[in-house]
């Protein structure tokens, strides 16, 4: 599956951001389409801006926790930037501790060359769209 085309103004954002930060970031899309598509739970993407960056909810189903594209002031990485009231960064650290940077409870740090782990991305990005559903079977019934 390959993501839909890009919205003209979520292209317009990914164009505002360096060249390489930016061709870093659309890999990091398609790779939220695909994993959203292995999973049924997930239902469709809902592709817009938040904070004038590229953000994907999972408004369908509500199954996930919002993911964010852009970059940190102080980086030259691309980030992947989550809702920092959820576990998902804390929960990344502790299943992979040495395959990313991590900016508090916010970002996941990407490099911008050289090539990257799809498999742990992967999951990391499965763990943000289905937060709720885990969360969810976690209660006490």
């Amino acid at each position: 599956m390959t993501a839909p085309p890009l919205p003209r103004e979520v292209s317009r954002a990914f164009a505002a951001f360096p060249a390489p930060i930016g061709k870093r970031l659309l890999w990091v899309r398609e790779l939220i389409f695909a994993t959203a598509a292995a999973q049924d739970e997930v239902g469709r993407i809902t592709e817009t801006l938040k904070w004038g960056e590229p953000a994907y909810l999972t408004d369908e189903t509500g199954s996930g926790s919002t993911i964010r594209l852009g970059r940190l002031k102080d980086s030259e990485h691309a980030a992947i930037l989550f809702n920092c009231k959820t576990t998902l960064i804390d929960t990344f650290r502790e299943r992979f501790p040495g395959e990313f940077e991590y900016r508090q409870t916010r970002a996941l740090l990407l490099p911008v060359s050289g090539r990257l782990s799809k498999q742990p991305l992967s999951v990391c990005l499965s763990l943000a769209l289905t937060y709720h559903l885990d969360r969810r079977r976690k209660r006490p019934a």
